[in-house]
């Protein structure tokens, strides 16, 4: 890892899904993936690819999703209809399809959580979040599956300190 910040690659340098949808590798989805459908911003491409990729689905993105359920506000009318909605959408997750990390990913994104931390100077919440795009990235690759997510910074990041990993962009 340089000793030096990375910093975030053009656009164009970037593998973002198309217009079209393509065949391709299995799908690990990022958490922010569920967020797009839960919120009804799923781009129609993004829709197309799930629709004709195998879609996997790891223990980290069903963590953070369940970690959202925690820090709703009771109080708050619109929790109860987000809560269902993630709980609805967690069920309906195939369980032949959900992945947990091993001891081994989870070691590796350790390290390369800490190197982004200190090399990027990552405030304490934003370390907690490179923890688990580390773990979502190094798990992908251990399953020959490719990141799917509009999380364009930090997965840059991880492509160029490994760029055996596959990711694929999208914004909504």
């Amino acid at each position: 890892m340089p000793s030096s910040p990375l910093l975030r690659r053009a656009d164009d340098l970037l593998p973002f899904v198309g217009a079209r949808a393509e065949a391709g590798y299995d799908l690990l989805l990022d958490t922010c993936v569920y967020i797009d459908g839960l919120q009804g911003k799923t781009p129609p491409a993004i829709r197309d690819l799930i629709s004709i990729r195998h879609v996997n689905h790891s223990a980290v993105a069903v963590q953070e999703l369940m970690y959202a359920v925690g820090a709703l506000d009771p109080a708050d009318p619109r929790s109860l209809e987000a809560v269902e909605k993630i709980g609805r959408m967690i069920e309906g997750v195939p369980r032949h399809r959900l992945f947990t990390p091993d001891a081994e990913v989870l070691a590796k994104a350790a390290v390369y959580a800490g190197m982004l931390g200190r090399n990027q100077n990552y405030a304490k919440d934003d370390r907690r979040r490179a923890l688990n795009d580390c773990v979502l990235f190094l798990q992908a690759l251990k399953l020959g599956s490719t990141v799917l997510t509009r999380n364009i910074r930090d997965f840059d990041f991880l492509l160029q300190i490994c760029p055996a990993g596959r990711v694929l962009f999208y914004r909504v």
